[in-house]
């Protein structure tokens, strides 16, 4: 990684850090952020499990498991950011039962972030199925270690002076232990693939494609003048396992 991604990286981390620490600390923008994390992290189940379901066939069963123990945990933080929801008697809403409309289809699109993170692929090649191997560990390598850094700044900016919060913050600790793991079970596959300096390569090469994607992401986020679109709806209160967070 050259010195100007370098510097790129540490800015642009620095900004997002910023941003989504006042977003989850607002009990305004708070529930959207949450649905934001609750989608993303149930969303890549199937993804996953799709993946160990192809590593077992191919004989690989020690990342097979990896990848199982990977779903499983992005289940449970799904469940996570659910609960939080549900204590502010807040829910995702079910874009499937929304009239599809031209605004909602372009919404459904690839996000600005992701469409320069992978800038250069098709949808068609990113299929658990067809999925270049390297390409799938040093991609998700990233945003994985990423996210435990993002996941902890984020928990401690959150107040300890009230239940929800409290709860909230030891919750996405705990996620960010795991994503720690994630990361380092997907470097730990790469050494197993290929040499210390090939490592590096592909991990420099999707670090600045990451760079590119935060700074997509923060044009797209000025050109909507920071309005975000809801991911929530108003819910009824109910219990939920609180083991779901202490866990």
């Amino acid at each position: 990684m050259n010195f100007l991604t370098h510097v790129l990286h540490l800015a642009g981390s620095g900004a997002f850090a910023y941003y989504s620490a006042a977003q989850i600390r607002d009990s305004k923008t708070r529930p959207n952020i949450l649905a934001g994390f609750q989608l993303a992290e149930s969303g890549s189940v199937p993804f996953l499990s799709a993946l160990s379901d192809r590593a077992a066939a191919e004989g690989d069963t020690w990342l097979a498991e990896k990848l199982a123990k990977h779903a499983s945990d992005e289940t449970r933080h799904g469940k996570i950011f659910a609960h939080a929801l549900q204590q502010l008697n807040k829910q995702v809403i079910d874009f499937k039962a929304q009239p599809q409309t031209t605004s909602t289809k372009k919404s459904q699109q690839r996000s600005p972030f992701f469409a320069a993170f992978f800038e250069g692929y098709t949808q068609e090649q990113l299929k658990p199925a067809v999925i270049d191997w390297d390409v799938f560990m040093a991609s998700t390598y990233i945003l994985e270690l990423d996210a435990s850094k993002d996941f902890a700044r984020m928990a401690k900016a959150l107040p300890d002076n009230e239940p929800t919060s409290r709860n909230l913050k030891l919750g996405m600790l705990c996620i960010a232990q795991d994503e720690t793991g994630h990361a380092a079970y997907l470097y730990e596959a790469m050494m197993q693939r290929m040499s210390a300096a090939k490592v590096q390569q592909l991990v420099d090469m999707w670090r600045t494609r990451k760079v590119n994607a935060l700074l997509a992401m923060v044009g797209g986020i000025l050109q909507r003048n920071g309005e975000t679109r809801s991911l929530v709806q108003d819910s009824a209160p109910s219990e939920v396992d609180s083991e779901l967070v202490a866990t």
